[in-house]
Parts: structure tokens; C-alpha cells; sequence
């Protein structure tokens, strides 16, 4: 402003000068029609000047009261929208702290309004699932089937919600087609992945999921644990289905086609003899277990044997008395002896086993080893102490 200021009147001077420092005054004539006008340049210069800066005036006051016409509509035109946002926050807020029924009231209010539906009624079915409100979590997936919910406007994110609620429901079918319609992001985001795998043992798909799970084990958010559980499930799965399915011979035939590394996991071994166990496939189970019990190196798979309905232990026990005799204070040799005993019925010789176990010194007996030891009490009638066994359990 200082600038223009400067410039008009150093304008000013060289016009009013001028004509003075030439001996002439200057005139201007200005004719149209019947109407002339007359006027010296400086006067002409003067009033041109003048109305310049009117104009400059006029406009800067026009656009100063647009700017106010257009933030007062903007104020009022979308003032909904702004409110929608305040409790799409809101609830969002209040599903992180666990107030599910607080968090659902405010994004489904906020839904259509705040345009953000999709993530909106994503999360309001989630948090009506964590309060079992099932019919509320139908709705707002009925909902989200109206919407556009391509995975370029919703994101993968908000797929992988959708599955989990669609799985959370029990509506396995529409969780299959949603993940059908992703397939190919599978091998490339770990979540879809276990989602896929979680669903296919649900549809009791084993085959597929044991060949899932060299992907999976690939994948460094998916834990051990879980792919432990996989495995275990999937393979359980897999044996069973042959041999009701079909026969003794092919689920044999299955165990041995599996590669070396699979008849090496402790999880797929357990797995094999927890079927053979309880269709009472009695030598097969035995000849695979006695090695293992003979050698006595794997402690965490013997630990495990002692959960088999083994119906005809007595190759098995006998290799775990012949450990016993020479460290007749071992733990795991004592547990192995008294579970053996249990399952063939031979009660005085499982309660001194048991008996031995937990006069031990240091306690090394667990849950396990107590519930059965009750039992043993109760098939002979010792009534109190198998209360004073189940006792110790909640102690």
C-alpha cells in the first residue's frame, strides 16, 4: 500500500510539473456526438487517479463481504457434516477404551453423515459383536453390502474386518466369498493369510491348510504358537478324515507319504498318535512310541504321551519301568509309569506311582498328573483323598 501510495504521487508531481516546466498548460478534448469535454491533462490525470483508486476501494470491500457470504454458508451448509466427525471421533475413542455400546450408538449415528460409512458401520459391527448383540451386527453388515466396498475405496484393512465379523458371525460362506473375491493379496499380506487358513479349518479343508502352512511359517508377524496350532489342528484333521473316510490302510499310507521334516515335528507326531490312540490302532502306535519312549531324549514329547488313551500300554510301560529302575526318583519317569497304569486299569500300581510323584521333594508333578491321580482314588473308592488331590489342583 506504501508503494502505491508513493507511485501515485510521484505521478502526481510529474503531471502538475510538467506542463509548468514546458510553458504550456496541456489540454484534453474529448468529443462524442453532440456531447465535448474539456480538461487540462492534469486535471484529466487527476480524476483518472481518483476513480483508479475507488475502484481499488469498491473491489476490496466486495471481496471482504464475499468471503463472509461464502464462510457463513459454509458454516451452515455443512455444519452436519462437522458434527458427524465430532462423533465419528467420539466413537472411535470410546471403542479403543472398551465402551462398545457408547462407541456403537455414535458411529452409526455418524455413518452416512461424516462419509465415512464404510469404516464407520465396520467398527459399530464390531463393537455390537463384543457385546453379543448379534442382530445389531447383522444389520450393519447388511448395511455395508449396500455400500461400495471395493478394496480401492475401502481399503484391505477394512476387508480383513469385514472377514473377521463375517467369521465372528458364523456366516462362513459370505466370509469364503470375500475372501475368494481377495484371493490374490493372500500370498502377500500375512493377515488375509491367516484369516484363510483360520477359515479353511472351520470348512474342515486340512489338506489345504498343511500346504498353507510353508507359507505361513514364512510370514514373521504370525507366531510359532499359532502356526503350532495350525499344524496341530490340520493334521489332526487330515488323519482323521482318512480313516473315517476310508480305512486303517490309508491313513498309514498318508502318514507315510508326509516328507521327513512333517514326521519329525513333535506336533505332527502327537497329532498321528492321538488318532491311532483312539481308534485303538494299538501296534502301529506302539511300534512309533517305543523307540522314542527307549531312547528317552525328547522330554517335552514324553511329557505329552501321558495325555493318549493308549488301550494296551504294557510295551510302553515296561520301557518307561525299565527307566524308572534305574533313576527311581525321576519325575517324568514316575508320571509316564502312573498315566500308563491309569489307562489299563491297574490301580494299586498307578496310586504308588502317583503317590511317589508328588512326595517327591521339590513338587514336579502338574495338573495333569493330579487329575488323573484322583481318578485313580476315586476307582477305588478313597472318596477324601481324591478331594484332597483335586484340592491341590486350585491350591
Amino acid at each position: 500500500m506504501k508503494r502505491l501510495l508513493i507511485v501515485v504521487l510521484l505521478f502526481l508531481s510529474a503531471v502538475a510539473l510538467s506542463p509548468i516546466l514546458i510553458g504550456e498548460k496541456g489540454y484534453i478534448l474529448i468529443a462524442m456526438g453532440d456531447l465535448t469535454i474539456e480538461s487540462t491533462v492534469v486535471t484529466a490525470s487527476i480524476m483518472l487517479i481518483l476513480s483508479f483508486i475507488a475502484l481499488l476501494m469498491v473491489l476490496k470491500f466486495f471481496r471482504g463481504g464475499l468471503n463472509f457470504s461464502f464462510a457463513a454458508w459454509n458454516k451452515i451448509a455443512f455444519a452436519n457434516r462437522r458434527k458427524a466427525l465430532r462423533d465419528l471421533n467420539k466413537g472411535i475413542a470410546a471403542y479403543v477404551l472398551g465402551d462398545y455400546k457408547q462407541a456403537e450408538h455414535l458411529l452409526a449415528k455418524s455413518a452416512e453423515a461424516s462419509s465415512f460409512e464404510h469404516i464407520a458401520y465396520l467398527v459399530a459391527a464390531d463393537a455390537a459383536q463384543k457385546q453379543a448383540l448379534k442382530p445389531n451386527t447383522d444389520h450393519y453388515l447388511v448395511l455395508l453390502e449396500q455400500k461400495s466396498n471395493t478394496l480401492k475405496t475401502a481399503g484391505l484393512e477394512a476387508v480383513l474386518i469385514k472377514i473377521k465379523l463375517l467369521i465372528g458371525q458364523q456366516n462362513y460362506a459370505q466370509a469364503r466369498a470375500v475372501i475368494d473375491e481377495h484371493h490374490k493379496h493372500i500370498g502377500h499380506d500375512a493377515r488375509l493369510l491367516s484369516l484363510e487358513i483360520t477359515l479353511s479349518l472351520i470348512e474342515q479343508r486340512f489338506d489345504y491348510v498343511i500346504k498353507q502352512l510353508n507359507a505361513a511359517k514364512k510370514q514373521k508377524s504370525i507366531t510359532n504358537e499359532t502356526i503350532t496350532l495350525w499344524q496341530q489342528q490340520a493334521f489332526y484333521g487330515a488323519f482323521n478324515d482318512r480313516i473315517k473316510q476310508q480305512d486303517n490302510e490309508a491313513l498309514m499310507l498318508f502318514w507315510q507319504q508326509l516328507p521327513k521334516k512333517d514326521k519329525q515335528s513333535e506336533t505332527v507326531v502327537l497329532a498321528y498318535c492321538q488318532v491311532l490312540a483312539e481308534n485303538q490302532i494299538n501296534q502301529p502306535l506302539a511300534k512309533l512310541l517305543l523307540p522314542i519312549i527307549k531312547k528317552g531324549a525328547n522330554t517335552s514329547l514324553l511329557s505329552a504321551i501321558r495325555t493318549l488313551p493308549i488301550a494296551q500300554p504294557d510295551s510302553l510301560m515296561a520301557a518307561a519301568q525299565k527307566h524308572l529302575h534305574n533313576e527311581p526318583h525321576n519325575a517324568l519317569w514316575l508320571s509316564l509309569v502312573a498315566h500308563f497304569a491309569t489307562t489299563s486299569q491297574q490301580w494299586s500300581l498307578a496310586e504308588k506311582a502317583f503317590n511317589s510323584l508328588v512326595n517327591l521333594e521339590e513338587k514336579q508333578y502338574d495338573k495333569t498328573d493330579l487329575l488323573a491321580f484322583a481318578q485313580v482314588l476315586e476307582q477305588q473308592g478313597q472318596l477324601d483323598k481324591a478331594n484332597q488331590v483335586l484340592r491341590k489342583i486350585h491350591a
